[in-house]
């Protein structure tokens, strides 16, 4: 009289689903949760050894972020698998279809923030070996990083609004009216900032080159995002907006290939003219001893108010300026030198009188 079953593996246990449902989907639970753990724990193990034997950072870099995926992931696919053999209302299908959505897009942003970052060293990297230094200023890169991140971040949450069932098209249409705003109130600071990126990407000056901007000049120590830090000869420093240095002319010492350089000197009016004849090619003689310097010219240039006055062009190929001021010294002592043991003297400043005796 007992033999009805108290309890059948096929008997409704919840919303319409057996024990033998739930069963499976527990068991289905379990199985794409070992998987996914296997996966991690063997493959992207195995793909790490074998990155570390090519040359590539690349690769590297990619079992990095994969090896980074959390537990939260490999919980939430196996929660969205198992329920797939079960009859759930809707309600509760959303909220798993949901929290897998927002898994994913969690980690496929904080993926591809680590390839931004990765191109962004690899950045800062190639203009170390391009201006031979360590200690460059990466401000602007830097800037592009998180913009380029934030813009990652906003895409991904309008897609995700967009796939809750929510209207973004007002969203985006507040946010471009929002964006004219911020736009116009923020015009100056704006400008400064797109003008950072004009001197970043066409590069007429970068830290450390010697400029001369209108009455001011110096050397460059920062490029920042809004203006741009000068150390002067006094050596204070001078700030500079970005945008008044894009619409001013800029000169750029450190890009000279070499330096032309144009100076004069007097002998006395009693030189003899033999000795004049002489002058151009001691000179000559003496610049063309001189490493890094190149003469050009040397000329018996005009009669002075109290000198016979030479002109002198040469180069210099350097565009060093205290390697221009030691060259110019040292043509001008040897100058002297010479011009002493031929007895030329060199004119100062004098007045000669003539009295005439009226008989």
């Amino acid at each position: 009289m007992f033999s009805q079953n108290i309890f059948s593996i096929d008997q409704p246990f919840i919303y319409n689903n057996t024990w033998q449902d739930v069963l499976t989907a527990v068991i289905a639970f379990f199985i794409s949760f070992f998987v996914l753990k296997l996966f991690k724990f063997y493959v992207i193990k195995k793909l790490e050894k074998l990155s570390k034997k090519t040359r590539t950072d690349l690769d590297d870099l990619i079992v990095s972020l994969l090896d980074k995926v959390g537990w939260s992931f490999y919980v939430i696919v196996s929660l969205y698998i198992a329920l797939n053999f079960l009859t759930l209302p809707v309600i509760v299908v959303k909220i798993v279809y949901y929290l897998l959505l927002v898994v994913l897009v969690y980690y496929a942003i904080k993926i591809l923030q680590g390839f931004i970052d990765y191109f962004t060293h690899q950045i800062i990297i190639k203009r170390q070996v391009e201006e031979k230094k360590k200690n460059i200023d990466t401000s602007l890169i830097d800037l592009l990083n998180k913009a380029a991140k934030a813009t990652l971040w906003v895409v991904a949450i309008l897609l995700t609004l967009h796939n809750f069932g929510y209207n973004i098209s007002a969203l985006i249409a507040g946010l471009g009216i929002g964006g004219i705003a911020i736009a116009f109130a923020l015009q100056n600071v704006l400008s400064d900032i797109f003008a950072s990126f004009s001197i970043y990407f066409d590069k007429p000056f970068q830290t450390g080159d010697f400029i001369v901007v209108g009455d001011d000049m110096g050397v460059v120590e920062r490029i920042g995002i809004k203006s741009t830090r000068l150390r002067t000869l006094q050596g204070e420093e001078l700030v500079i907006s970005n945008k008044e240095l894009t619409e001013s002319r800029v000169h750029n010492y450190k890009k000279m290939r070499k330096r032309r350089v144009v100076f004069k000197f007097g002998v006395t009016y009693e030189t003899p003219l033999a000795k004049l004849k002489k002058i151009p090619g001691i000179v000559k003689d003496i610049i063309n001893k001189i490493p890094l310097a190149e003469v050009d010219r040397v000329h018996f240039h005009e009669f002075g108010d109290f000198s016979l006055v030479f002109e002198v062009v040469y180069y210099i190929k350097s565009s060093d300026y205290n390697t221009y001021m030691d060259i110019q010294q040292d043509i001008n002592l040897k100058i002297m030198e010479r011009f002493k043991k031929l007895g030329i003297e060199m004119a100062y400043p004098t007045q000669t009188i003539y009295l005439h005796k009226a008989k």
